[in-house]
């Protein structure tokens, strides 16, 4: 009867301790750090579409003797700018002020201190053009207007999240194919995604004007082909060898 107890205690003892193991085992089996046994497969997505919107910045720049002379002379010219935008069918939300800058202008004679000739108002604005056959006609209308420096233009799309979305999912079944092509061809078996890495690029640059001449005031304005834009998205996918 003792010895049948004994064998009992050793049973339980036994069960209980291999238990543990097997529990210890598992949880670190879950919890196995990445930085070992894994391995990376890039892929690349590509998306092409042609742009729906155009942004211009451009400035009224306006010199005068006194800072408030150079004020009250460039405040009528922006209203007049901004008004031949709404007349074009701009909404209010698709026009903005982008800086405001007061600054003296110096005379440097040879012999003396700097001295002030007068003070330059520049007002930059960012107007943002979803009619893309007005392009043309409002850069040359904006001139006429009295904007005098065209800052940039760029053709772009209205919502890039949506393309490169599109982009993201052609990249990531890219790195797919090529971790189940080589799973065969290295003779490995692969577990769990435990890292994901993305970089995208492509996004269009916009086309510079550094002044209002050489945007070809009059004669219906310049010539301007939007093209197509590029959305690139490259992913890295790193998974678990089991």
């Amino acid at each position: 009867m003792t010895n049948n107890k004994f064998l009992y205690f050793f049973g339980i003892c036994f069960l209980v301790i291999a238990s543990v193991f097997l529990a210890v085992s598992a949880y670190e089996k879950l919890n196995m750090p990445v930085t070992g046994n894994t391995i990376s497969f890039s892929g690349e997505g590509k998306v092409f579409a042609k742009p729906d919107i155009a942004k211009i910045n451009f400035a009224i720049i306006t010199e005068e003797a006194t800072s408030k002379d150079a004020q009250n002379k460039n405040s009528p010219k922006s209203k007049t700018v901004v008004d031949f935008l709404k007349n074009q069918g701009m909404e209010d939300k698709d026009i903005k002020t982008t800086y405001y800058n007061i600054s003296p202008q110096y005379n440097y004679p040879r012999l003396s201190a700097p001295e002030i000739k007068g003070y330059e108002v520049s007002q930059g604005f960012e107007v943002k053009i979803r009619d893309l056959d007005k392009v043309s006609g409002v850069i040359d209308g904006l001139v006429s207007a009295g904007a005098n420096k065209i800052v940039n233009l760029g053709f772009s799309t209205d919502d890039p999240e949506v393309l490169k979305t599109e982009a993201r999912a052609k990249a990531i079944s890219d790195a797919k194919k090529k971790a189940n092509e080589l799973e065969k061809q290295l003779g490995i078996r692969l577990g769990k995604i435990v890292n994901f890495s993305e970089n995208t690029s492509g996004f269009p640059n916009g086309i510079f004007y550094a002044k209002a001449a050489e945007v070809g005031v009059g004669g219906g304005g310049p010539s301007l082909p939007t093209g197509e834009n590029e959305i690139v998205v490259n992913v890295n996918l790193t998974y678990q060898i089991k």
